[in-house]
């Protein structure tokens, strides 16, 4: 084939579209211009108008090379290096950009009250005993404040009558009779006998924004303050509440009630879902530290809650018209559905909340020793001069250091927890997930020690979830009613709508265990049958077991043999403890043990946990 003319040469010339760099452009240039244009200009070097033209458009080609990459690489969260695109990335994946985070601290707090005789006995004068209220500030040695998370109530007693509180004689008279009592709450005291006390570090603020009489969709509010912690509250001056939601197409939160019936003292709130038409969502910006609040896109002053709107109520003029003249339309109209929230108008909106934190934060045990805001409440209405003893007399510390203060993330921390979050889902499909969801329930609604799944045998689309809680002395125990209910609220955002969960209680079989070794002549029977003992009540410590968890003989088996001073295990048996025994109460489950090994495994009925109650009791060891 003849090729007569330049444009069909230009037709079948390879062309490379490789070049990355300033010379590689160059280079092709030259080649192309000396094909095709040799007959106009011979001159490419450097001093000549050729050579400019051909470093013109090279280190064009060069920038529009470099802007390309730069582009298609801000695409990614793992290569974009520009902090706008990674905060992009961030909230499109579920990351939450947060600044300083701050530490929480349990603190004792102590008060002097009069004493009082009742009958033949003394006890602290009921009238003036107190509440100490949520919201209380403390402060440290270093001047971090930190703030009461909830009332502590010096009246509040348990089932057997005594108080909560810790209570001992402070001052008595010469005769030995008590004069005064120091009672303490919170701290590290066992629960149930001393609520917890729990302190947040960081400084209440609160700022207040007047609204114009101009809608506006998707309203953004920042507030002043740096390392925002929490938004406690945002309400305007109609008095409607706005709620926290993690998107704007959340409707509904998640509220707790406290909890009145006879099981407060394992759930000490139940759990509701509540419509939330007024929500918000914040951010805070990587660079400046500030949170901005965002709210819907639906005009307050219109009822509307289609969730969506009619087109020819808002942009087709064509109702009972037989001629029109053009038209705009105007989709914005169609945000302005309430179905995403509302965004105020016309109003004042007062945001209250806590911010500060950091590693500066985690003060040592005792740094917390002074109250910088005391809210105190007599509900027994003691004379003012009681109440204000007893009000002088209160004293806090902490007995541990504080804990859980951090600085702010840097931006490339942050970009690790996009391949979790992007993994993560909000909704309950596999076992895993089920189960992930029952042990992040908040514990004030009650605390699942342990669960487990089964498929539901009868119902294909159902499974079956077993609990099991744990009393106050740290046994197993049935989960309580409120506990059930809370759960069941709870997962039900969360499941698949074709799918059911039946709420089981674990079935807790109480054993013991009984064994026979053969010592060596030079051992010490008591001594090595103690140390047997000890090692098998940390193996069956009710921490190491799961529900439908099985017995490994054969674990057993080598934890006894592996004790210094045995020669060798002669036997092992595994008995079930039901009722009452010797004035100690099992669980009412009856189950045969030797018919249930199989393998070297004692396995046990579906849905059930295996429990040592009484370890010091039921390890039970001979040796010859």
């Amino acid at each position: 084939m003849v090729l007569n003319s330049k444009k069909e040469i230009r037709n079948v010339v390879a062309r490379s579209f490789l070049n990355k760099d300033r010379d590689a452009f160059r280079a092709t240039l030259l080649h192309h211009a000396r094909t095709f244009f040799a007959d106009r200009i011979q001159d490419f070097s450097e001093p000549s108008l050729g050579g400019l033209l051909l470093d013109f458009s090279a280190e064009v080609g060069d920038h529009m090379s470099f802007y390309l990459d730069h582009q298609f690489n801000e695409l990614d969260a793992e290569t974009a290096v520009e902090t706008k695109n990674i905060q992009r990335h961030l909230r499109s994946s579920g990351v939450p950009i947060t600044g300083a985070s701050p530490a929480v601290v349990s603190v004792t707090w102590a008060i002097e009250v009069p004493a009082e005789q009742v009958g033949s006995t003394y006890a602290p004068q009921a009238s003036a005993l107190p509440t100490i209220l949520e919201g209380s500030i403390l402060e440290s040695d270093d001047g971090v404040q930190f703030e009461l998370m909830e009332d502590l109530d010096f009246s509040a007693r348990l089932k057997d009558g005594t108080y909560k509180a810790r209570t001992i004689v402070g001052e008595s008279s010469t005769d030995g009779s008590p004069l005064t009592y120091i009672m303490s709450l919170g701290g590290e005291g066992n629960f149930p006998r001393s609520p917890a006390g729990f302190c947040v570090s960081g400084v209440r603020s609160t700022d207040a924004f007047s609204i114009p009489n101009v809608y506006k969709s998707f309203r953004e509010l920042t507030l002043s303050n740096e390392d925002v912690t929490q938004v406690i509250s945002v309400i305007d001056s109609d008095r409607n509440e706005y709620y926290e939601v993690s998107s704007l197409a959340d409707d509904t939160v998640f509220r707790g009630i406290p909890n009145v019936d006879s099981d407060n003292e394992l759930v000490l709130e139940n759990l509701e879902v509540i419509p939330a038409p007024y929500r918000y969502v914040a951010m805070t910006d990587f660079d400046t530290k500030l949170t901005t609040l965002r709210f819907g896109s639906g005009n307050a002053a219109v009822l509307n809650d289609d969730i969506i709107p009619d087109p020819s109520e808002l942009a087709l003029p064509l109702y009972g018209k037989n001629v029109f003249s053009r038209f705009t339309l105007n989709p914005g109209q169609l945000l302005e559905t309430q179905t995403l929230g509302v965004s105020p108008v016309n109003t004042t909106i007062t945001v209250t909340y806590r911010h500060g934190g950091g590693l500066k934060h985690n003060v040592v045990a005792a740094a917390i020793n002074s109250v910088a805001t005391l809210r105190m409440l007599f509900p027994g209405n003691p004379s003012s001069s009681v109440a204000t003893s007893v009000r002088a007399s209160v004293s806090v510390r902490n007995q541990r250091a504080a804990a859980g203060g951090e600085d702010a993330l840097e931006l490339n921390e942050l970009r690790a927890k996009i391949p979790a979050a992007r993994n993560a889902q909000n909704r309950i499909v596999t076992k895993e997930d089920l189960l992930a969801r029952v042990y992040t329930m908040p514990s004030n609604f009650g605390r699942v020690f342990r669960a487990g799944v089964r498929s539901n045998p009868r119902n294909p689309l159902a499974a079956q979830l077993f609990i099991v809680s744990r009393d106050a002395d740290g046994n197993l125990v049935v989960s309580p009613d409120a506990l059930k209910k809370n759960l069941r609220v709870f997962l039900n955002q969360f499941r698949m709508i074709s799918d059911a969960i039946d709420i089981l209680d674990a079935r807790v079989i109480n054993i013991s265990i009984e064994f026979k070794v053969a010592l060596q002549p030079s051992a010490t029977k008591n001594v090595v049958l103690q140390d047997i003992i000890s090692r098998l009540q940390r193996y069956f410590a009710i921490e190491n077991f799961q529900i439908d968890q099985p017995i490994q003989l054969d674990d057993v088996n080598n934890i006894i043999f592996n004790s210094p001073g045995v020669m060798s295990v002669l036997d092992i048996r595994a008995k079930n403890m039901f009722g009452t025994v010797l004035e100690r109460s099992y669980s009412g489950s009856k189950f045969d043990v030797a018919s249930n090994i199989k393998k070297r495994l004692v396995i046990g009925p579906p849905g059930s946990i295996f429990e040592i109650k009484y370890p010091q009791f039921d390890i039970i060891g001979t040796a010859i």
